[in-house]
């Protein structure tokens, strides 16, 4: 399937923006919609503006989408709130998740888009009952957001089961990378922990650290998302992004230590609430239907990053000054 105008909604966010540079490297162009909120302008820095056009809007902005919608090929559906956020604010959380969701599925068969990819979460699972975790696995999400992407993606397999409107549901597992989010409610562990090892300040550790994660280099992830817009063979399933080796908290610290060359002091806080003790994608389905291989080794990926950090030219401190480490607090 061959496309020439695709629409990425949360285009300037972390992995929006990823997904939009692939997109632009292989011919095609972009509209990447973004309310700025968690998303940055400059995460599209580079990207000629004739390829790649931000449309600053708000997903839940009928007349806007109905705008962003308009010519596009495939919808490629990332913007959202996340698990911190939905801690604090449940209902904003599902009004951008799940029935955002469901108002841009109308208006893209309304309009005649040829494929929307909707971009899930591992979240969707909770913690694994068996571990690698297939699509079979079952879904019973501890927090909000886990619960509004599940609505999001029965919305989306609905739409081609009772119309048979060609969609596909990415679950992405924990992705990490360039232009991640430490700062405010968005803030993940990597970088939070890495930044937080080059200013030698201790790493804040919630639980013991045995809970464990499937980590993804972003352009991995993006590129596992990519292939899900243009695979005939993934119309109508739910397809695993992960790299299948479960990391443990206590382990990345480690591992944070040994890239940073330095010498890592831990503190424990209480468990966050919600949080799932095991996430590790068993992605047998998306190598079949995708080709999906993970290029980029955990490690490596940590090195890319803090590589990413020291080139930004940006203080360590400066970035630090928006981590908030009981983040779910409004």
């Amino acid at each position: 399937m061959s496309s020439s105008r695709v629409l990425v909604t949360g285009g300037a966010g972390f992995i929006g923006s990823e997904l939009a540079r692939q997109l632009v490297e292989r011919g095609t162009n972009v509209v990447a919609v973004d309310n700025l909120v968690n998303g940055r302008r400059e995460n599209l820095d580079g990207l000629d503006p004739k390829r790649c056009r931000l449309f600053v809007a708000d997903v839940r902005d009928a007349a806007a989408m109905a705008d962003a919608v308009a010519g596009v090929d495939v919808i490629f559906h990332l913007a959202c709130l996340g698990v911190r956020h939905s801690i604090h604010s449940p209902r904003e959380n599902h009004d951008v998740n799940g029935t955002a969701t469901l108002d841009l599925l109308a208006r893209a068969r309304a309009a005649g888009v040829r494929r929307f990819v909707y971009v899930s979460s591992s979240e969707v699972y909770g913690t694994a009952r068996r571990v690698p975790m297939d699509e079979s696995h079952t879904t019973f999400p501890t927090t909000v957001y886990g619960a509004s992407k599940l609505a999001g993606e029965g919305y989306a397999r609905a739409y081609y089961a009772t119309y048979g409107y060609p969609t596909v549901v990415v679950r992405p597992f924990n992705a990490f990378g360039p232009r991640c989010h430490h700062e405010g409610d968005s803030g993940e562990v990597i970088p939070k922990f890495l930044l937080r090892a080059l200013a030698g300040k201790p790493l804040v550790v919630f639980g013991d650290g045995t809970q464990t994660r499937d980590f993804t280099f972003v352009s991995d992830t993006a590129a596992g998302i990519l292939a899900a817009g243009f695979s005939d063979a993934a119309v109508g399933d739910t397809i695993n992004l992960g790299s299948g080796r479960a990391v443990s908290i206590n382990a990345l610290a480690q591992t944070i230590g040994r890239v940073t060359g330095r010498a890592i002091e831990i503190t424990h806080d209480e468990p966050r609430p919600g949080d799932v003790h095991d996430l590790c994608a068993d992605a047998t389905k998306a190598a079949s239907l995708l080709k999906f291989a993970p290029a980029v080794s955990f490690e490596e990926g940590i090195r890319r990053l803090q590589a990413w950090y020291h080139a930004s030219g940006t203080p360590i401190e400066t970035l630090l000054a928006t981590d908030r480490v009981r983040n779910w607090v409004a």
